[in-house]
């Protein structure tokens, strides 16, 4: 299990990480969306000890990381930019990464190279954006860690690779119970992988729940009167978002379903519809619930 606690960082005048507090199970696919500069890969770099938090703790297990080879070892990190010794092919880097972890599993490591249909003898460097990105991802499932980091994970990969990627993951996961930790821009490209989700904007942790409960705490409400009527007429909401269209309105609400259709049907509406919202729907609110509009934030 990781546990973060305060979890602080800061370059110069820039706060990159500010009290971010969080548990993620082990056997959890956890998932962070987030814009540039929201801290995500921040996050990363001090879960895989290689950044040293300003405050605050992060821990596996009850271990702290940094410093700690041990707990480092159990950690297969996928950066956004990715790193390859000079000159160097994936034999090479595959030697470089048995010799740090001692599970590296060399029959995997040449079932997925031929799975990807890449050529191992051949020179990194020459690899395309998308190829290098396999390339790591390769070396880190073979390492068999107990810890998976990947940061902008499917950037570079075509729809096809992106799914063998998400299924391989999924697998590894499963099968020996680690822990992944994804990263994305995309909500898209998370929501149909992680068991959990979390939004990551301008350092601090906006929202952080499991699938099942960011689909259902907010919900959105279709309502119409007889008489005329205005947002003001439910103060007694929690409302992210009020739209009236003619005699209809649709209303985003935070709170309990249950009490909430028990307060507006005693106005006596001739319509009230309580329907779910989609996960790009709940982030979108929750932003603009803080001040932000979504634009620019991240893609849903």
């Amino acid at each position: 299990m990781i546990q973060t606690h305060a979890l602080t960082k800061r370059f110069d005048d820039f706060l990159a990480l500010d009290s971010i507090s969080c548990t993620i199970p082990q056997g959890c696919i956890y998932g962070m969306v987030g814009s540039n500069g929201a801290g995500k890969s921040t996050f990363l770099r001090i879960l895989a000890g290689i950044y040293r938090a300003d405050g605050g703790s992060a821990t596996f297990d009850g271990e702290p990381i940094y410093e700690n080879p041990c707990k480092k070892a159990q950690i297969a990190f996928v950066p956004d930019g990715l790193f390859f010794l000079g000159g160097a092919n994936m034999n090479r880097m595959a030697k470089l990464y048995a010799a740090i972890h001692h599970d590296f599993d060399t029959a995997r490591f040449a079932q997925l190279t031929k799975l990807f249909g890449l050529d191992p003898q051949k020179n990194l460097n020459t690899f395309s954006k998308g190829m290098k990105r396999q390339a790591a991802t390769i070396l880190a499932l073979s390492s068999h860690p107990q810890y998976l980091f990947f940061d902008e994970t499917f950037d570079g990969l075509d729809p096809i690779m992106r799914h063998t990627v998400k299924n391989l993951i999924c697998e590894e996961v499963l099968e020996r119970n680690a822990t992944a930790i994804i990263t994305s821009h995309s909500l898209r490209e998370l929501e149909d992988t992680c068991d959990q989700l979390a939004l990551l904007h301008k350092g601090g942790l906006v929202l952080e729940s499991d699938i099942q409960n960011l689909k259902t705490s907010l919900f959105k409400v279709q309502i119409a009167f007889s008489h005329e009527f205005s947002e003001g007429d439910f103060s007694m909401l929690d409302i992210l978002n009020f739209v009236k269209r003619g005699s209809v309105a649709n209303l985003i609400v935070r709170g309990n379903r249950e009490e909430t259709v028990a307060k507006l049907s005693a106005l006596s509406p001739i319509l009230l519809d309580v329907l779910p919202l989609s996960l790009e729907e709940v982030f979108t609110y929750e932003m603009e619930a803080l001040g932000y509009t979504a634009g620019g934030i991240l893609e849903v």
